[in-house]
């Protein structure tokens, strides 16, 4: 026995007059139903904007970075091998920190240990030690001229920066404040291209040495390296002024301690 089908009615429509009173065809339908609030809506497209921004800015970081190691990479020299540095009047010698005890830390030491070699090697005349100090009670360039004294430095051939907050201040000051047109940079492997792409980028014709005479658990400082080649690249657009200049100083004449 076969299934009964089913059978379907057609409505009738509706009168005309009614559809008059129910107002425009529009006004039959409900508004759509979102997932999402407005104000929820408007955060993630605001989120979704941040995140395309971050990501350009961390892909320009990126490629500045390569740009300035492939730029800066024939201007290093090893500082285990003096004999092949060209000379230069003065070197730059970066600050570092100080340790617990206020002495100088690994880093700061191997710098200006390799600043010495240069100055015994009669490859530079003059240390300009620039440096944090910001308080009384923390002076790096105050314990770098003693460490190079007692490395054998005459106490006359080295020169304090005493507002070397930073590696672009140490720079614009070298230039600034110094008179510095070229100068030989000391620090280390990881921190060159940075400083040299600083100093060349404000007139400053620049090599640099590497102080890496021990290993360093250099991770942190590596990775730091991004933001602040960031922000050197700002500094260099604006013309960013450092916190202080003050009086200009020449390397060639003893400085008042």
């Amino acid at each position: 026995m076969s299934a009964p089908r089913h059978r379907y009615i057609a409505a009738r429509p509706v009168p005309a007059g009614t559809l008059r009173r129910l107002g425009p065809r529009r006004w039959a339908y409900h508004r759509p139903v979102h997932r999402f609030s407005p104000l929820a809506t408007f955060l993630r497209r605001l989120l979704f904007v941040v995140l395309v921004i971050v990501m350009l800015v961390l892909t320009g970081i990126a490629t500045l970075k390569f740009s300035v190691d492939t730029q800066t990479e024939g201007l290093i020299y090893p500082g285990d091998n003096v004999s092949g540095i060209p000379h230069y009047h003065v070197a730059l010698v970066f600050g570092a920190g100080l340790n617990h005890n206020g002495g100088p830390s690994a880093m700061l030491y191997d710098r200006v240990a390799t600043a010495v070699d240069l100055y015994n090697s009669n490859k530079v005349d003059k240390l300009l030690m620039t440096g944090d100090n910001s308080t009384a009670n923390y002076n790096e360039v105050e314990v770098m001229r003693k460490t190079a004294v007692g490395l054998g430095v005459p106490d006359g051939d080295i020169v304090l920066d005493y507002a070397g907050f930073s590696t672009w201040d140490s720079c614009y000051r070298a230039r600034e404040v110094f008179s510095l047109s070229d100068a030989a940079l000391v620090t280390q492997r990881f921190h060159l291209p940075r400083a040299l792409y600083t100093c060349r980028e404000l007139g400053v014709k620049s090599i640099g040495v590497t102080a890496d005479r021990q290993p360093y658990p250099t991770s942190y400082n590596e990775l730091r390296e991004l933001p602040a080649l960031g922000s050197t690249f700002l500094s260099i657009v604006i013309d960013h002024q450092p916190r202080f200049l003050g009086p200009k100083v020449n390397v060639d004449e003893p400085q008042k301690r």
